[in-house]
């Protein structure tokens, strides 16, 4: 076990270059303010440093909001109300440090509004259900309600989110104005989509459904429960949002 000094404070932190790549991204990219003492937390309990970008992510922001709030990204939290969860609260770290826990399915590392779900997989991701191999990320889309392998580790995703491609992996999930509903979110909500993305109505005419701001944990809790009810799958944990 490493002490919280020997994860926080290196020679070659990754949050300078990660930095620059925010900067740089033609993404609208919010950083929220980090909440110092979680994000501590957060880094003891992963027993990572601050060399990788999820270490980064965790120890110097609140969570990014990308594609003005579409996609959200877990970092150490905030003390705000209202704002995104840290990465332990949404995977359910436990209160004091536990070097026995681990979050046995994988990380769940972000969330969009409409209830898809970014997590990173776990040393045996076959035995939770899901595809790809250990420590790469992989995706709950809530059209098809399935699991997908993303084939890229955790520091890759966060800079594939910054390289503008966003747009094509949406394709068929983003409906006229979607980027301004997005952006009248707060960052605890997200957006219940009728009919359902997954139905044939959305499919064939996703301009058509009817949308409304919830919490998160709605849109998130029902897409789980018709995955477990029609999917062909239970697709497990999916945050604690």
């Amino acid at each position: 076990m490493r002490e919280i000094d020997e994860l926080a404070d290196v020679d070659d932190p990754a949050w300078p270059e990660l930095q620059e790549a925010l900067a740089a991204t033609t993404v609208p990219a919010e950083v929220l303010p980090a909440d110092r003492r979680e994000g501590r937390r957060c880094l003891l309990q992963m027993q990572v440093t601050a060399r990788s970008v999820l270490g980064a992510l965790v120890l110097n922001t609140g969570g990014l909001l990308l594609d003005d709030g579409w996609v959200r990204v877990f970092g150490g939290g905030s003390a705000v109300e209202g704002t995104l969860p840290s990465l332990g609260r949404i995977n359910g770290f436990p209160a004091a440090f536990d070097p026995a826990w681990h979050p046995a399915a994988g990380l769940v590392a972000g969330h969009d509004v409409v209830g898809g779900v970014f997590a990173l997989n776990g040393h045996d991701p076959s035995a939770a259900g899901r595809p790809g191999a250990p420590g790469q990320m992989t995706y709950f889309a809530p059209d098809t309600l399935e699991w997908e392998a993303l084939e890229m580790g955790h520091s890759e995703w966060v800079s594939w989110l910054l390289s503008g491609r966003l747009e094509t992996f949406y394709d068929g999930l983003r409906w006229p104005g979607w980027r301004q509903e997005a952006a009248a979110l707060a960052p605890s909500q997200g957006i219940t989509v009728f009919s359902f993305l997954w139905s044939k109505e959305a499919q064939a005419d996703l301009a058509a459904t009817s949308r409304r701001a919830v919490p998160m944990r709605e849109v998130i809790g029902v897409a789980a429960d018709f995955a477990r009810q029609m999917g062909p799958a239970d697709p497990g944990f999916l945050g604690e949002a």
